[in-house]
């Protein structure tokens, strides 16, 4: 049998017969043959890999891989993996991605500054997920923060309440949008003078760490919006571990709707940015740049929306300034 009609048999490709199939699979079964796949990326123009730098110390960024590879299998490309880690930061990330041949990459959360960006987009198509960026050539696909502050804001507004805290996520472009956002969601709903901004971070520890600034810089708070779920369930870890109920004492919202945020002892309630949204749009740019079906730089900006949950009520009750709870 010839090696064209092999190939397209294991390749899937309709035009040989059933029985042809069957034999050809069934050698390939006893034999335990597996394509070589290196091999056949180095015979092809282009590879079919899809690469993917991800923060390992990011549960959203989980579902995310999730979304993006549903998104990736359905236009025929399978996903490479490179991990920001302790040991591992993102230029190394994104050279392991390279070496792996992948056609294109997705950029997670990235924190390269712009000339880097425009660089590497003169190697390969990429889109940069959650952050704008004005890097030529560089696609971007990111949630729209002004609308997702501006939900949280108008929930906790229409419960009764008027002292909205929130729980900044620390230097960078993403934080620096938030912030703002969350400055004119307050802006619009006449809460000028109740604008209060606590230090934070993306962390749960960077959360745990702000309740006490919390407690005792704002203590008429009767509600916070943070930066991410991360921050606000460290958050509500550490309040509730000093007599804050949640939300009798103090409402709660995120921002990302990770899985954690789910589960029936946190529910919480958060901004959801619509990773399956997100990733969709993520691997349809890049696929048009591989197709060479658009030359020009494109920004997609995705509505998130609020999900309601557990740690959110109507404000019943006021803290002292040492920040004991009462119910």
């Amino acid at each position: 049998m010839s090696t064209a009609t092999v190939s397209l048999v294991l390749r899937g490709i309709a035009g040989p017969s059933p029985a042809t199939r069957e034999r050809v699979l069934g050698a390939a079964a006893r034999l335990g043959y597996r394509p070589d796949r290196a091999a056949s990326l180095l015979a092809s123009k282009r590879s079919r890999l899809i690469g993917v730098v991800v923060d390992v110390r990011n549960p959203f960024h989980t579902e995310l891989i999730e979304d993006v590879d549903e998104s990736a299998q359905r236009s025929g490309y399978n996903l490479v993996l490179s991990a920001v880690t302790r040991a591992q930061d993102e230029t190394r990330a994104i050279e392991t991605l390279l070496d792996s041949r992948c056609a294109a990459l997705v950029l997670l959360g990235s924190k390269l500054p712009a000339p880097r960006l425009t660089a590497l987009a003169q190697q390969l198509p990429i889109v940069v997920v959650g952050r704008p960026v004005s890097s030529a050539g560089v696609d971007v696909v990111r949630t729209d923060d002004n609308d997702g502050l501006d939900q949280g804001v108008a929930h906790l507004s229409g419960l009764g309440h008027r002292h909205i805290t929130y729980l900044d996520g620390g230097q960078g472009e993403v934080r620096d949008l938030r912030r703002r956002a969350y400055q004119k969601a307050m802006r619009m709903h006449h809460l000028d003078e109740n604008i209060r901004i606590v230090a934070g971070g993306e962390t749960e520890g960077a959360g745990g760490r702000a309740a006490a600034d919390i407690l005792q810089l704002v203590p008429t708070a009767t509600a916070v919006l943070t930066f991410n779920d991360r921050c606000a369930m460290g958050l509500i870890d550490a309040l509730v571990r000093s007599g804050v109920k949640i939300p009798q004492s103090l409402s709660v919202v995120g921002y990302d709707d990770s899985t954690v945020a789910r589960l029936g002892h946190i529910n919480l309630t958060t901004i959801s940015q619509n990773s399956p949204r997100l990733m969709d749009q993520a691997v349809t740019a890049l696929i048009e740049r591989l197709d060479n079906t658009r030359p020009e730089q494109r920004s997609v900006v995705v509505l998130p929306h609020l999900i309601i949950r557990g740690t959110t009520g109507p404000p019943t009750t006021q803290r002292n300034a040492a920040g004991a709870g009462e119910a």
